[in-house]
């Protein structure tokens, strides 16, 4: 059986901002968040199975008064700690404080390389504070990751994005199309780019990683909606990745809890190991028994595992249907259509929680 080498920890959903692609559930759970000893015993459980890397992340986990605890806890098993961050609250206190609890990495959000465009995508006046955030972690030499999801509103400006991330001493950039499920799903036809958008991207990103070369390592994450494949989603269904949520359901993907009837668990209810190894949820789809036709015979089937399973069930109602993206699956046609519908310049706002 592979062992998961990643936890995604949700360590809250609240969040100060407001992004329409947002990858919250758009309704909220009303469940407690799991307190500081049960992430602690979590995190204890992910090191027995050989989990390597954490990642702290939410909604956003700074609005986390116990999130310095966490990290030293995390630090203390042995993991490579990470915080995904909107920036919001990281100032150079925290940072420091941060850093000497033992954080390894910091991924910071980034809307726009405009500051009105960006402030308006992030629903509020940010701009400058993730600019001040980046400085404190540079200032103390921890590797920072720049994170802008693309989308139609910014993805004519990734020239200026990769210019602004570098000027900010960032070691890597992750330029990833938005992801259409939850917040995303519901203003796609906002947020969708056009093909010949996507074309001039790629030319453009090209341009980028031939003037920065080796000084800035960019990932770029494809528009599954314009691709003839999908990518391999989280490398395989319960393959090397746990995430869990705030409230302490287990998932083998951020997404996954959408899917009616997966059989999710709790590790307030059940240990991590039992999790990992017997849960529905990430049994389900693991491997490739559960695979029908075009995918049970595709060659491909090693390389990207059949796609989606989220965004399969989120497009035809069954998580075991063959990804639409793939142009060999019976419900391509759900994606040509998708691409001819264009929404208003405005998506719906995110309202998220405080």
């Amino acid at each position: 059986m592979d062992r998961p080498l990643g936890l995604l920890a949700e360590l809250t959903y609240r969040c100060p901002l407001h992004c329409p692609y947002c990858s919250n559930p758009v309704a909220v759970p009303d469940a407690a968040e799991l307190a500081l000893p049960e992430w602690c015993r979590v995190l204890a459980e992910a090191r027995a199975l050989g989990v390597l890397q954490v990642h702290l992340t939410g909604g956003e986990p700074l609005t986390r008064p116990d999130l310095t605890p966490l990290v030293a806890r995390a630090r203390d098993l042995g993991f490579y700690v990470s915080l995904v961050t909107s920036g919001v609250g990281l100032d150079e206190r925290r940072t420091s404080e941060l850093a000497h609890a033992g954080l390894d990495h910091v991924q910071l959000s980034m809307q726009d390389a405009d500051r009105m465009a960006a402030d308006e995508t992030a629903g509020a006046r940010v701009f400058d504070r993730k600019m001040a955030a980046a400085h404190a972690v540079t200032a103390l030499e921890l590797p920072l990751t720049i994170n802008v999801v693309l989308h139609r509103g910014n993805i004519g400006r990734i020239g200026p994005i990769v210019d602004l991330a570098a000027a900010l001493g960032a070691d890597r950039l992750e330029l990833a199309h938005a992801q259409y499920y939850g917040w995303g799903l519901l203003n796609r036809s906002a947020l969708l780019p056009t093909r010949d958008q996507v074309a001039a991207a790629e030319q453009a990103l090209a341009r980028a990683r031939a003037a920065y070369g080796d000084t800035l390592e960019i990932l770029y994450v494809v528009a599954d909606y314009h691709e003839p494949y999908p990518k391999p989603c989280m490398h395989g269904w319960g393959r090397r990745h746990i995430v869990i949520a705030p409230d302490g359901w287990a998932l083998p993907c951020p997404a996954a809890a959408q899917i009616i009837g997966l059989g999710i668990d709790n590790v307030r209810e059940r240990s991590l190991s039992a999790i990992w190894r017997h849960s529905p949820a990430f049994t389900r789809f693991r491997g490739y028994e559960w695979m029908s036709e075009p995918c049970r015979g595709c060659p491909r089937k090693k390389i990207d595992f059949g796609g989606c399973r989220c965004q399969a069930f989120q497009l035809t109602g069954d998580a075991a249907r063959a990804d639409p993206v793939c142009r060999l699956s019976p419900d391509h046609h759900l994606l040509d259509a998708a691409l001819q519908v264009t929404g208003p310049p405005r998506p719906r706002v995110n309202p998220q929680v405080r």
